[in-house]
Formats: structure tokens, sequence, C-alpha cells
């Protein structure tokens, strides 16, 4: 029999500690299997996104539309479901709301990133994008460190003072700030997760400097202008969540730069990355159906 969890259902079941458990016994385990996605293009400018991967016990595919067009509207940008099968029997076991799953398991990887990478994890925390990945990162971070106080930025200033109200009720103090690069100097953890239709972040991260770049999932989105990554290249360092990152960071590529020559978050947790160097870090995601499958591990894991 399949179970089919709305939003606030699978939300109930991907706790952010969790997840980051899960995700690093993800890593760590041979028997998973991640084949490239499909992106196909879709009359109107939106995508369809195939993601398939398996482990030695279950079997999922995240299957979501990705519309831009909806950006502004009350219609998400991301829709669709993570279907989670059996292996041994063939059955369909779980349905998880997509859009929930995409959120939440991202938040986690940037949040497992931050705790291994950043150099200062006290914040303040600036966020730039007030949507759904916004909330999630903003209710991750919160969650499991240490921050106290976040900036929002958003072209949106109802979802930015909306995700600040939120942060309150979180026990942050909140601030809406109009340019997101005015607040980089003060901000020792930032994370851009925006629509990624053009550059909205340009000013360079402080030496103790961590940020996570998750609002653009192909060459051709960008959130961080050329000189942002290129600085990070040059005066510390940069690492992508997932192999598939070498041909999809568009922040990466169209600054000129060889994304695969820079470690993945597997490869850094298993210590076979050079050692850190001193200097800002920058996490690019781009999104990895092996993030949905250790989301339906840990659905799957809850009572």
């Amino acid at each position: 029999m399949t179970t089919a969890f709305d939003a606030l259902q699978t939300a109930a079941r991907l706790p952010y500690a969790a997840l980051v458990t899960e995700i690093r016994a993800l890593l760590a385990d041979a028997s998973v299997q991640v084949p490239q996605r499909l992106v196909q293009p879709l009359p109107g400018g939106g995508s369809l996104f195939v993601m398939p991967a398996l482990d030695g016990r279950i079997a999922i595919a995240k299957l979501i539309t990705f519309t831009p067009a909806n950006t502004g509207t009350p219609r998400p940008t991301i829709q669709g479901d993570v279907v989670v099968f059996d292996i041994a029997s063939g059955e369909r076991t779980l349905i998880l709301h997509g859009p929930t799953v995409t959120a939440r398991r991202t938040a986690a990887v940037s949040l497992l990133a931050a705790q291994c990478l950043a150099p200062n994890k006290d914040g303040p925390l600036l966020i730039v994008g007030a949507g759904a990945q916004g909330s999630a990162h903003l209710g991750a971070f919160a969650q499991e460190l240490s921050i106290r106080k976040v900036f929002i930025a958003s072209r949106s200033n109802a979802s930015a003072q909306a995700l600040a109200a939120y942060a309150r009720t979180r026990g942050l103090e909140a601030s809406v700030v109009p340019d997101a690069d005015s607040a980089v100097p003060d901000c020792p953890l930032i994370v851009t997760c925006t629509p990624a239709h053009d550059v909205i972040l340009r000013g360079l991260p402080r030496g103790d400097a961590f940020v996570a770049a998750v609002g653009a999932f192909t060459p051709e989105m960008v959130e961080l202008a050329p000189e942002v990554c290129r600085h990070c290249a040059q005066h510390g360092r940069i690492v992508v969540d997932a192999p598939d990152a070498r041909h999809e960071a568009g922040d990466l590529l169209q600054a000129g730069l060889d994304v695969a020559r820079f470690p993945t978050l597997s490869e850094v947790l298993a210590g076979n990355a050079p050692s850190a160097a001193r200097g800002p870090v920058l996490f690019k995601s781009c999104g990895w159906a092996g993030w949905d499958l250790a989301a339906a591990r840990a659905a799957l894991s809850v009572e």
C-alpha cells in the first residue's frame, strides 16, 4: 500500500538534524547509485526534471517541474513528487511532496557544508531570496547553528518582511535590507537562494565568510557575480555539492572557472580533498538525486 504525504506531513518526517545524519550516511554507502538526471526543456521556458537514485533497499524517482514564470504568483516555481519503491518487492511504498523535499534536503546539505567548512558559524546570517529555499535555510541554520541575527534581502519586500517575521518567531533578531551587498561585510554566513535570473550578489565576502549558493542549478543560471566566484577561488576555497555541478554550476562556469578542479562535499567529508586554505569558502550547490534518496531514507526511518 502506498502512503502519500502532503507538504506538512513530508516536512514533519524530515527534521534537519536527521537529514544531515542521513546525508552523511548516504555519502559513505557504497550501494548508492545516482544516474545523471534528465532535464527536459518545456515550451514557455520551464523544465521537467527526472531524477532517479537507489541504494541496496529502495529506489526513488523525483519528478518535478521548474516554472520560472510562476515567480511572484501564487503558483510555486517547483512542483512534483518523490516516489519511493521497495527494491525487493518492486512495490511503490511512499510518495513525498516534491517541493518540500527539495527545500529541506537542499537546506540540510547547505547546513552540513556549513558545519564542516564555515570558518565562523555564529553569524550574522545573510539570506538573499525569501521564498521556500530562504525559509528552509533560515529554519535549518537557526535550529542547528548558534546564529542570533539574520539579514534578509529580496526583490519582494512583502516576502522579505514575512521571512523576517518568521525569523523572529525563532528568537532571532531579523532585519530586512534593500541591498544584499550592503550586508556582506557584516555577515560571515551567506545563503543565496533566488530564482537566479541574474546576478544578485556582487560584494566580495570577508575572509571568514561561508557562502552557500543554491539558486542557480543550470549552466545558464547565475546568482553570483563572476568576481565573487573568482575571489573565492583565488583567496579561499570552492566546494561543490556533487559531481554533476561540474557541468551545471552556472555561477562558476560563467566566471570562467574549471569546475572539475573543485572538490565535492563527499570528498571533503572523506578526507580526500586538499586541506582547507584560509579565506572565504564558497559552497556551490546544484542539487543531486542522492540528496532526495537521503530524504526518502530519513522519511522511512520515522515510526
